[in-house]
């Protein structure tokens, strides 16, 4: 794994399941606005991206004026749920286990919900401090912006062209690139859909995996490639 600095993963999706959970909230209460969604197209279409800028997407596309109380409603809803349901993605702590790289989260959830999801499955003193959310870097900076994920990089003094992203969504293979950075796909999560591998290797995913336990071997690999050329 000599290619790089640092590995970065997405949170939801990814570490934990927590996107399928995030689906079915959300679909119900944009279905009950007038709005009518499943919740495989709630996943397909906007996972990776923030409640907020999911209603402002609605609102651009349907003309449909969507009540600011959604925002606090699924809010609740969701971390009602989560703190009760949410798992961890089989084989990620038998994966983290074998990789020797500095490796951190940078996620487009709050503080407070990463701390309360990490701390369920029991990530969170595997990962320790090194856990950032885009929130805190400001409403306009979360992805598919490549802000959090260089805010990452940065914390360890980690070259972004140096830096391996693990990503469950376009949107956050989108900020990753914008980044400078490589990309793994990931779609082994609840939420995966037919055409979820396809969509990530457009985004700009190197690769794509399905069990997270494959992932140790890809990094290496991807590393070995790197330095072959």
């Amino acid at each position: 794994m000599e290619g790089f600095d640092l590995i970065i993963f997405d949170c939801d999706g990814v570490l934990v399941d927590s996107e399928i959970i995030a689906a079915e909230v959300e679909s119900r209460l944009l279905t009950e606005a007038g709005y009518p969604i499943s919740v495989e197209e709630m996943g397909e279409r906007f996972a990776g991206m923030t409640w907020q800028n999911i209603l402002l997407a609605i609102e651009r596309e349907a003309a449909i004026p969507l009540s600011a109380s959604l925002l606090d409603k699924s809010e609740k809803l969701l971390d009602a749920r989560l703190a009760s349901e949410v798992k961890v993605i089989d084989g990620v702590k038998q994966m983290l286990s074998r990789i020797r790289k500095p490796y951190c989260i940078c996620s487009n959830s709050s503080s407070h919900r990463l701390d309360m999801m990490l701390t369920k499955v029991g990530l969170k003193p595997v990962f320790g401090p090194y856990i950032y959310s885009a929130k805190d870097l400001g409403p306009d900076r979360v992805k598919p912006k490549p802000d959090i994920f260089l805010h990452g990089a940065k914390q360890f003094g980690a070259d972004p062209a140096r830096t391996l992203v693990v990503e469950d969504s376009v949107h956050g293979i989108s900020g990753a690139r914008a980044a400078g950075m490589r990309v793994v796909g990931f779609t082994g999560a609840s939420h995966t859909y037919p055409s979820h591998a396809d969509r990530l290797t457009e985004a700009g995913a190197e690769t794509v995996i399905a069990r997270m336990t494959e992932l140790p071997d890809v990094i290496a690999a991807l590393a070995e490639w790197s330095e072959a050329i």
